[in-house]
């Protein structure tokens, strides 16, 4: 079997929003979107809701390459957005919009997913940032997918961006994956003994009329039916793009550390899903302040000790893959926190500072705006 390739693509969710009002634009001018297209070409696309725009990647060798394009990307919309009065946020909910009021892009997939999945999927004013990882083998795609699952909740915990929820704190950190969970066919991937199984279990749906294809299935983790990668899509996306970078460089190391312990005759031990999912919970409510369940020890950790383990385990392959400063950044988020963190700081200043419930929210909107450019 010939190693894997490694190599990389990111694709990113914004918002976009009124500079005036720092509410979502329900139906942005449709010169918005030519004018990414044109500088862009299909690395921009529509998403469900017109308030929304995605963005992704070539693929790359490295991390660093990756984000440089991902840099021009955020650049590029954000000029295409200034020269309608709007402004792109990287945050995976809006603090203040009500997903009542948004309208879904007219589109022949988009129509048939509100025809098929009712309400919940109305309420989808939620982004991501999902990052592909070339594994060009099929059955190792599959073992590694299964290995990969039980760092899912440390990813996440790195990139929460969804505290508030219709102007509302929702003591959460990501509100995106309550509101994606009520989907079908989300959370953690079933494990699976082969490429072969995969592909039964996803025939099996087919041909039964649930789904019109694999791309249907919206696990945390699986294996990209347009692409010969492994896509991991339980992350916010980060409203600043060096953590997206972090994000990017702990997908790419650990893929790269569980190749090495397989040349070793050696893998990473597959944990009931209950357990998994518990990690999964505490990082959706806590972010980069909470303490996970270190299954290894059976007992709970800081998120910022076990960054450091995971920072012991890949460092050398990240150096490898040409991303150790990236990766390292994860230890800054541990230490500072995360987008969610800053949200919620950014509103309890405004309060103090006089600022009513309103004033306040757009504060944090203001703050969002500034940390996609900052880079």
């Amino acid at each position: 079997m010939d190693r894997p390739s490694l190599t990389l693509g990111i694709e990113e969710e914004y918002l976009v929003v009124d500079r005036e009002t720092r509410d979502l634009v329900r139906s942005p001018d449709p010169g918005f979107l030519d004018l990414c297209s044109q500088t862009l070409g299909d690395r921009v696309t529509p998403e469900y809701l017109q308030c929304q725009v995605e963005v992704g990647t070539r693929p790359h060798a490295s991390v660093p390459e990756a984000i440089a394009e991902l840099t021009d990307l955020r650049r590029a919309v954000a000029e295409a957005a200034e020269a309608f009065g709007y402004a792109p946020i990287a945050a995976s909910t809006h603090p203040f919009a009500k997903w009542r009021e948004q309208t879904h892009t007219r589109k022949a997939r988009y129509d048939a997913l509100r025809e098929d999945l009712g309400h919940p999927v109305r309420r989808m004013l939620i982004c991501g940032c999902h990052v592909h990882v070339g594994v060009e083998d099929d059955d190792l795609r599959i073992d590694l997918m299964n290995q990969a699952a039980y760092f899912l909740p440390h990813l996440l915990a790195l990139s929460c961006s969804s505290p508030f929820w219709e102007g509302e704190d929702t003591g959460l950190a990501s509100y995106r994956l309550t509101v994606f969970d009520a989907l079908p066919r989300t959370g953690l991937p079933d494990p699976l003994a082969s490429w072969s199984e995969y592909r039964r279990l996803t025939e099996h749906l087919v041909a039964s009329g649930c789904i019109e294809d694999a791309t249907r299935i919206w696990w945390d983790v699986r294996p990209s039916d347009k692409f010969p990668t492994l896509e991991q899509r339980v992350t916010d996306v980060c409203s600043r793009v060096r953590d997206a970078a972090a994000v990017a460089a702990v997908w790419q190391s650990l893929l790269g550390f569980l190749l090495r312990l397989r040349t070793r005759n050696q893998r990473w031990r597959v944990y009931p899903a209950t357990l998994v999912n518990e990690n999964r919970w505490r990082a959706q409510r806590y972010g980069a302040e909470a303490k996970l369940v270190d299954h290894g020890r059976r007992r709970l950790a800081p998120f910022a000790d076990l960054v450091e383990e995971i920072l012991e385990l890949t460092l050398s392959d990240a150096e490898t893959l040409g991303c150790r400063a990236e990766l390292l950044h994860a230890r800054r988020i541990a230490a500072e926190g995360d987008s969610a963190a800053r949200q919620r700081a950014a509103y309890a200043r405004a309060r103090r500072e006089g600022a009513d419930d309103r004033e306040a929210l757009r504060e944090v909107v203001d703050g969002l705006i500034a940390e996609f450019r900052e880079d």
